[in-house]
């Protein structure tokens, strides 16, 4: 019973989010409304850890029961849009009413650009672009009463298939098809996604930051979730385990588990199993989350990150950081940038920076 309430594993969906009510709820708002509202097309941002990919599948299933065809998480690559197409032919294919089509005839089976169901003529899957080929399945499912979801994961800047993706579905919003599009990643590779020249339609989208879940938040779900499993954690003890997660849904499941694991039904539960429950908890967090961020960073972003351990307020100033590295203020700032578009630090407030990781800082004083 304890994986179906507490999953600590990326890509695992706990049996409830917290915290993320609003964005569901203004979203499903959006594809109740006409084909074009704005609430339909959603940018996600937010650190590594903050729960998108679990967000993304919790839209889907919400989809699926007001009856969209979901093209499911697709992660930002160069086949992207060929598993979008492919997605949205398998999940739409019950909803593909043959008895309702009119019969085609070889001569006008490149009209209509389908052989049968949503699968497309040999011509069309092989001569036809993208953009045709996610305007004609619109197109039908549209005229069968059905709309399209597309949800795009770990989006990443100045990347051609984006523009593609964008392009095409701004112009079936203009043909008042039923369409709608959420893209999720971090905030730099938002941020450049939405200074494309190109793609100045996305300005308009619904923009959802999903910031640190609130200690009230994380609280009243441990609440909840102890008491279904049957374990007696006095409510101090409770709040520690809350404010231990930082605000990251990953850190809520992993310290979640570990106490129900190591928690015994109707037991009074003590301080030194919550602490040990916390204690490896950070463990497994850093070693999934801190060491993974790193690893993919370059000596001297992580020089900068180091220079940022010295302040033990939370907060860093740019020029206290250039003078610990022996470097210009213009050169650190350089790597400032880099590492808020890598969604490691942001900006506390002007002229300082802080870690936006949890457990971050105290990772790198270990290993300095």
């Amino acid at each position: 019973m304890t994986e179906t309430i507490f999953s600590p594993s990326f890509g695992n969906r706990p049996s409830y989010l917290v915290g993320r009510e609003t964005v569901i709820s203004t979203f499903i708002s959006g594809l109740e409304q006409e084909p074009g509202n704005r609430d339909r097309a959603m940018l996600m941002l937010g650190q590594r850890g903050s729960g998108k990919t679990v967000l993304l599948w919790e839209l889907a299933d919400r989809a699926r029961k007001l009856g969209f065809v979901v093209a499911t998480p697709t992660v930002a690559s160069e086949d992207m849009l060929e598993r979008i197409v492919e997605k949205i032919q398998e999940a739409g294919e019950p909803y593909a009413n043959k008895r309702h089509l009119p019969k085609l005839t070889s001569g006008s089976l490149s009209v209509f650009g389908f052989s049968a169901g949503l699968e497309f003529t040999r011509d069309v899957q092989e001569t036809k672009s993208f953009q045709f080929k996610l305007t004609q399945l619109a197109r039908k499912l549209t005229e069968q009463g059905h709309g399209i979801l597309i949800l795009i994961d770990e989006l990443q800047a100045n990347s051609p298939e984006i523009r593609q993706l964008v392009t095409a579905y701004q112009e079936l919003v203009g043909e008042r098809l039923n369409v709608a599009l959420v893209m999720a990643g971090l905030p730099g590779a938002v941020c450049a996604t939405l200074n494309d020249r190109v793609l100045t339609f996305l300005n308009r989208a619904r923009k959802v930051t999903l910031d640190p879940l609130s200690v009230g938040d994380v609280d009243a779900y441990y609440q909840r979730a102890f008491e279904e499993l049957g374990l007696d954690i006095p409510s101090d003890l409770r709040l520690r385990a809350a404010h231990a997660t930082q605000g990251s849904p990953y850190m809520l499941q992993l310290i979640g588990y570990n106490i129900a694991t190591r928690c015994k039904v109707g037991e009074r539960v003590a301080q030194e199993q919550i602490d040990g429950a916390i204690e490896a908890s950070k463990v497994d967090f850093e070693n999934d989350v801190c060491e993974t961020t790193l690893a993919a960073l370059s000596d001297q972003d992580v020089a900068f990150l180091a220079a940022m351990t010295d302040d033990k307020d939370g907060a860093s100033r740019i020029s206290d950081i250039a003078e610990r590295m022996s470097v210009t203020p213009d050169y650190a700032q350089k790597y400032r940038r880099r590492l808020i578009d890598a969604g490691v630090i942001e900006q506390a407030r002007r002229g300082y920076v802080r870690f936006a990781v949890p457990y971050m800082a105290d990772y790198l004083r270990s290993q300095l």
